[in-house]
């Protein structure tokens, strides 16, 4: 049986389960990190691998990634007019890559990290800011007119510094001035933010998404940080499903970060939440962005769907 074909006494008795929650949180922030991964896993392989689909296969991967984007903008357009207050913070790794792979462009990776010289990092930006973030804010308009685009380069509101020489325009996150995500915020908007960065001088940095949400997340006193990536969450065993963690304490995760047991991918947006519960965000979540409406089960039910983390 879909959702649509619920009875309408069961859809009432969700509302109304739902009603607690939504007390709860009205008026405080939620900054939700919505991962390129969540957004290739849903239409699969052949957005990852442009030049290797075939026409058909393309159309279908597109078809899909857009369905699961319309559903989070649904739930980010929810959590808003509930009076929840969401910030979305965005990467996009894997589109990075496909139009790197379109343009005959080969990517050298350090440690995980891209090598960005100036021709890949002008090759994010324009599709972290000229075409992952359009998206997003396009699909939330669409729903409702509540969505303003942002890079971190806006109003100051990244400041970056040079992570290491040798991967170029890389960059780590020197401070956060939040001022305009407040203005927006105040006007019922909702701020979507492009993860890439500037110094002092102005040279633009791309940064890692997860980094930048735990960072922006800290700097608004948010009641919650969620990551919405392409896995159930986070595991004791990274390579056993079974070992998913459904809540577990700041040194807790942090003694599995230094054990090793938290896969490479994870380990970025688990020092994230950790850091981030410790200087005053209320709880963290990982959570699989591609099981439909994700957000609002973590947030609006009892049962949860992902690992949360607390101080």
């Amino acid at each position: 049986m879909s959702e649509l074909e619920l009875p309408a006494a069961v859809k009432a008795a969700v509302l109304c389960d739902a009603l607690p929650y939504i007390r709860r949180f009205q008026g405080c922030t939620v900054v939700v990190k919505y991962g390129g991964n969540v957004l290739a896993s849903a239409a699969g392989p052949a957005v990852q691998v442009l030049p290797a689909a075939t026409p058909g296969d393309h159309d279908e991967a597109a078809e899909a990634g857009t369905q699961a984007l319309q559903r989070f903008a649904e739930d980010v357009v929810l959590l808003r007019s509930i009076g929840i207050l969401p910030v979305v913070v965005h990467g996009g790794g894997p589109q990075i890559g496909s139009l790197m792979a379109r343009l005959g462009k080969v990517p050298e990776f350090r440690d995980g990290l891209r090598v960005t010289d100036s021709e890949t990092l002008e090759i994010a930006r324009m599709v972290l800011v000229g075409k992952v973030n359009r998206d997003i804010v396009d699909m939330i308009n669409v729903l409702g007119p509540l969505a303003v685009g942002l890079s971190g380069e806006d109003a100051g509101l990244i400041t970056a510094t040079p992570r290491d020489p040798e991967l170029g325009y890389v960059g780590d996150v020197l401070a956060v001035d939040p001022t305009i995500v407040h203005h927006l915020l105040a006007e019922g908007l909702v701020p979507v933010v492009a993860t890439i960065g500037s110094d002092r001088a102005g040279q633009a940095y791309n940064i890692n998404a997860d980094t930048v949400a735990g960072a922006i997340a800290e700097r608004l006193g948010a009641e919650k940080l969620v990551f919405l990536t392409d896995v159930a969450g986070i595991r004791a065993n990274a390579a056993d499903p079974a070992t998913l963690l459904h809540q577990l304490a700041a040194k807790d995760l942090d003694e599995l970060i230094a054990s090793g047991a938290i896969g490479e991918g994870m380990v970025p947006k688990a020092k994230a939440c950790s850091h981030a519960v410790r200087h005053g965000v209320s709880s963290a979540h990982v959570l699989d962005g591609r099981v439909a409406h994700a957000i609002l089960l973590e947030l609006l039910t009892s049962e949860g769907v992902g690992t949360m983390v607390v101080p």
